[in-house]
């Protein structure tokens, strides 16, 4: 069974850049801010190029939701390898409030209009830490699920994915068409090479927006306030356990 894979790619602000909140209070600094693709998502691309190394997958589309921005990450999504690119493009102000729920919708849609039987997306973006937006999907596509995946393996018209759970490893059984999100340890991503860099500039992107998908992507939340974590107070040493004790007591722990 050659399987026609969709990958989902996020622009996020680089996890290598201190996060400053806006003097509004109302989200992050994202202007002059370094921004790459969701790692998680780097992860979901490379397990799509290795089911293509494989005869497994016959076409890899990389789709990204957001701003004009978003066609860079789509970029490096074609110079790790995918076929070709589907810019769902949302306004700045909009995208601000874009929720997992939206996104869920748009990749159910495309889904269908590419004739889809495998999508994969990274557990969650490190922006909004929501891990939503793969289950929803499913949902929506009432298809089979593999969350949290550490390991995939191809038998037929199904899947067995090694999933990363909380008391150890899950391993399940599920029926293609299906939606997989990779755990951290699904993969190493590649590096893309420079013949692969210049081959992207030629491949494909075609511009949509969320009114052509028929999705409507008005805010359901509003942003309040935004904050920096508290500063943690500095610790206290102690010379012996009974000191350690005594302290614990004092701050009504024991």
């Amino acid at each position: 069974m050659a399987l026609r894979v969709l990958v989902g790619v996020k622009r996020v602000i680089d996890y290598a850049v201190k996060i400053r909140v806006r003097p509004d209070n109302l989200g992050v600094v994202t202007e002059g801010v370094k921004h790459s693709m969701n790692p998680f998502d780097e992860i979901a691309i490379e397990e799509a190029m290795r089911l293509k190394e494989k005869k497994i997958a016959k076409e890899i589309i990389a789709v990204s939701c957001g701003p004009k921005q978003s066609q860079e990450t789509i970029r490096t999504a074609l110079a790790m390898g995918a076929d070709r690119g589907i810019h769902v493009e949302i306004a700045q102000k909009d995208y601000e409030n874009l929720a997992p729920l939206h996104v869920a919708k748009i990749f159910a849609k495309l889904a269908k209009d590419e004739d889809i039987n495998l999508i994969l997306l990274g557990k969650q973006a490190i922006d909004g830490d929501n891990n939503q937006t793969g289950q929803m999907t499913a949902a929506l596509l009432d298809w089979a699920q593999g969350t949290f995946a550490s390991e995939v393996t191809i038998e037929g018209d199904s899947m067995k994915v090694l999933r990363e759970i909380d008391g150890g490893l899950e391993t399940v059984h599920i029926k293609l068409p299906a939606v997989v999100t990779a755990d951290l340890r699904l993969n190493e991503p590649r590096y893309a090479t420079l013949p692969s860099i210049m081959k992207a500039k030629k491949k494909k992107i075609d511009k949509k927006t969320p009114a052509d998908l028929g999705i409507d992507v008005t805010p359901t939340i509003e942003i309040v306030r935004v904050e920096d974590p508290p500063v943690r107070e500095a610790g206290q040493k102690v010379e012996t356990v009974d000191d350690m004790v005594n302290k614990l007591k004092e701050a009504g722990v024991v």
